[in-house]
């Protein structure tokens, strides 16, 4: 399913120089605290898409591999850096093997949501803490569901509105699914509609996974600059740890 829906259209259309989630001041910080993260060691990002964040990352000297789904997305990947500079591995992140050991493990965007169970979730994890060095650290990045804006009977949720784009989702909360809708709209009487499924997880769920795969929880912020996390945060980055020493 997933590889349906980022095929080679969506791959097209992912990549906004400049604006949205391309824009500086996303990818600015977000790049910023990865480079610390990494310590000087390699890192290796779980569905790396078109290169959006490793791409800035490996120019800042950070060598990067990558683990992706979708060859569109790779194939997108590859007008920015070649095999040689940004290695790709094909293949699920919750059970592909990239060579070599690492001091970083990185999920940005909500994409480990994009695993639609909970035992692909925890695999991730597992998949995670086997591709890291001992004391490496497993990022993730990832909402925080908004049920509490679902009143009884009600159910779905608009998360963003401008000229020309909603983006809405509706929730199925007896499996904890999401599907995110896409709206994009001009003056005339025809849109374009991108939809993605989602599982979501709370971040005591999520705390969990990671206890299971090894790791201990050793900071969560709302954003990459380091904002507090709060009970009314949308987001949050999370760092996972495995123990120094196995």
């Amino acid at each position: 399913m997933q590889q349906e829906i980022w095929d080679a259209d969506t791959a097209q259309r992912y990549d906004t120089p400049g604006t949205g989630m391309f824009a500086p001041d996303v990818v600015g910080p977000t790049v910023d605290r990865l480079v610390g993260l990494a310590d000087g060691g390699r890192a290796l990002e779980f569905a790396i898409g078109t290169g959006r964040i490793a791409v800035p990352l490996a120019e800042r000297g950070v060598p990067v591999t990558g683990i992706e789904l979708s060859p569109a997305m790779i194939g997108k990947l590859r007008t920015k850096a070649d095999d040689a500079t940004i290695p790709v591995v094909v293949g699920d992140m919750a059970t592909a093997l990239a060579p070599g050991e690492y001091t970083l493990v990185y999920l940005v965007y909500n994409t480990i949501s994009n695993l639609l169970t909970q035992a692909e979730q925890v695999a991730c994890f597992r998949n995670a803490a086997r591709h890291l060095a001992p004391g490496g650290r497993f990022v993730v990045e990832l909402w925080v569901p908004e049920l509490r804006k679902l009143p009884p009977g009600q159910q779905a949720t608009v998360w963003h509105c401008e000229p020309g784009y909603i983006g809405l989702d509706t929730y199925d909360v007896l499996h904890q699914h999401v599907v995110s809708h896409h709206f994009h709209f001009d003056d005339s009487r025809q849109a374009r509609l991108f939809r993605s499924p989602h599982r979501y997880i709370w971040p005591a769920e999520l705390d969990l996974m990671a206890q299971l795969a090894g790791f201990t929880l050793e900071s969560r912020h709302a954003d990459w600059t380091g904002a507090e996390f709060t009970a009314g945060s949308r987001s949050h980055v999370s760092v996972y740890r495995l123990p120094a020493v196995r």
